[in-house]
């Protein structure tokens, strides 16, 4: 492997000639620049264009397994370290499983802890990211200390401590997304590794003739070394990279005709902690199950959830695979660059690979969402409903409890309780069992539409609930859109700077439940890169203030979107966002 590496130059303040340390397993770009005294550990991937300059600041050290993407610049100021976990001092210091993606700059002093992700053009400037942290596009990172474990918006500004220690805590969804970043670019590491062994390649090229002429679509790829096996590269690496984490493996199958009702059945246990074995093991399964749907995931013991789900053979015959997220949602794909939702018209997608619901669900994409979102958060669901005259006195009436932590049979036990009560008014509830307390309330059905999916397009939050039923709130975990900040499911609208029935009465409860309110706007331009700006603080408690000040805001931000907050100021921390006006 050719890799353009060289000496730090000598300069006033250093003349040791240092020269990179570059371990045998990683795979560096020949169109990527390493100077100085960087230390590159085992399984880290460059990519081209990318510069690690430690000719001013020194020592670099980038912990194992992490890549390092397209465009990334690393260097370092003369003055300033930080103390890595080896507990000496470095001007950069970026741990192991980390991901410093495409155009962004680390400028040391800087430490990135490990299962870091830092998204596309993100800046992290005499800083410190602790462990687990998810930072977005676009955003500034400078002179603080981001607590382990925290999420940062596209587009955040972070330049004081205040503002990092009350950042949101990362969710499993964000977790997942990195582990399947860092598996993809292992695969990729691999793959390059293999195009540059001619041995190899060879092999790989042979195998090409070999399943042409017999019309079989495997590709037969290898890592270091070479299992023969048909599976591709990327799944072998995704099955080192689990086994190397202490996760278990699992596998199961599915008929064409079971896939879409997402009724899979498990293949047999796989013990070893050998990659060799546990490859065997699964093309065994493949092979007892030809002609169906097989998939590989993996199994986190400690908290015992699935952390990875792999469709590796299809009915077809083919082995490509097709990797998803159990609790991403809606389905999407999600690649090495980052996170593009893949469902149309705004539903969940029945044929996704994590074996979604049947599309002929009476409850809409939205809804089934919802209830996705909240079993993966350790929520419990419930359900009530109410006839249309009892629906204005708030005597609702408690369906059939729903013990089960399965998606579909959730939906099912509502869809039950949708027909048992046609006619009325059908909520669901999500309940935190550990504050005891309710954090949503749903309409997804009402007399006049028995289709579900709360359709009056109220606004979003954790909270706690409406006391006044006839306000028909519904308070929904808020989304967390990739790439784009936060965006409520509110479609409330706004006629003459005139606000809704619904964002009056959420103006309402906001107020009686001790929260405060403020407000945000953003043109169309800025929207997708989540740039909003405060519209002011309101400090008034009276309704009719509030909701004056609210239209007033409408008035001079026409043609922007304009979206009201919801803050509990003890926490300190916001329950709504609700975009009450569109361009």
């Amino acid at each position: 492997m050719r890799v353009r590496s060289r000496a730090a130059p000598p300069t006033p303040w250093s003349k040791n000639l240092a020269e990179p340390q570059i371990h045998e397993t990683a795979f560096v770009h020949s169109f990527s620049n390493i100077i100085g005294d960087v230390e590159i550990s085992a399984n880290v991937i460059v990519a081209p264009g990318s510069s690690v300059r430690a000719d001013e600041g020194a020592p670099f050290f980038i912990g194992e397994n992490t890549n390092i993407q397209d465009g990334v610049v690393i260097h370092g100021l003369e003055q300033g370290r930080v103390l890595g976990d080896n507990k000496k001092e470095y001007s950069i210091w970026i741990g192991k499983d980390s991901c410093i993606t495409h155009m962004a700059l680390i400028h040391g002093p800087c430490y990135v802890g490990s299962g870091c992700f830092i998204g596309f053009r993100s800046t992290v400037f005499n800083a410190r990211v602790g462990d687990g942290c998810i930072v977005m596009m676009h955003v500034l990172i400078q002179d603080v200390e981001i607590p382990p474990g925290k999420y940062v918006p596209s587009g955040a500004i972070i330049t004081s401590q205040q503002q990092a220690d009350r950042l949101p805590d990362v969710n499993p969804q964000d977790k997942e997304f990195a582990h399947h970043v860092v598996g993809v670019n292992q695969a990729l590491r691999a793959g390059y590794l293999c195009a540059e062994d001619s041995k190899c390649i060879a092999e790989v090229r042979g195998k090409i003739d070999t399943y042409n002429t017999n019309e079989d679509k495997g590709l037969q790829k290898r890592s270091i070394e070479v299992y023969k096996s048909g599976l591709d590269s990327e799944t072998v690496e995704q099955v080192r990279y689990l086994l190397e984490k202490g996760y278990k493996i699992g596998t199961e199958h599915v008929d064409n005709r079971r896939f879409r009702t997402g009724t899979w059945n498990s293949c047999h246990p796989i013990e070893t902690k050998s990659v060799g074995e546990a490859i065997s093991a699964l093309e065994g399964c493949m092979n007892e199950h030809q002609g169906e749907y097989v998939r590989l995931f993996g199994i986190d013991t400690k908290q015992k959830k699935r952390v990875l789900e792999t469709i590796i053979q299809r009915p077809d015959g083919s082995i490509k695979p097709t990797t998803t997220s159990t609790y991403t949602s809606p389905p999407a794909t999600i690649n090495n660059t980052g996170y593009k939702s893949s469902s149309s018209n705004g539903g969940y997608n029945s044929s996704a690979s994590n074996g979604g619901h049947n599309s002929s669900s009476q409850l809409n994409g939205e809804t089934i969402d919802h209830i996705r979102n909240l079993l993966s958060g350790g929520y419990r669901i419930g359900m009530e409903h109410v006839g249309e005259r009892r629906f204005r006195t708030g005597s609702w009436q408690s369906c059939s409890p729903i013990e089960t932590k399965n998606v579909n049979d959730a939906i099912s036990a509502l869809e039950e309780c949708m027909r048992s009560h046609q006619g009325e008014y059908v909520r669901l509830i999500g309940i935190d069992p550990k504050a005891k307390r309710r954090v949503l309330e749903s309409i997804i059905q009402r007399p006049d539409d028995a289709k579900g999916g709360s359709s009056n397009g109220n606004g979003s939050s954790y909270s706690a609930p409406s006391t006044r039923s006839d306000s028909a709130t519904m308070f929904t975990p808020a989304v967390r859109k990739y790439g784009v900040g936060f965006e409520s499911g509110s479609t409330a609208t706004v006629t003459n700077t005139r606000l809704s029935t619904e964002v009056i009465d959420e103006v309402r409860n906001l107020l009686r439940g001790g929260y405060k309110i403020s407000a945000e706007h953003v043109d169309n331009r800025r929207f997708r890169t989540g740039s909003w700006s405060s519209c002011g603080q309101i400090d008034s408690q009276s309704e009719s203030e509030v909701v004056g000040i609210l239209e007033s805001y409408l008035a001079e931000y026409p043609g922007e979107y304009v979206r009201l907050i919801g803050i509990e100021p003890k926490a300190k921390r916001r329950v709504v966002e609700n975009i009450i006006q569109r361009p």
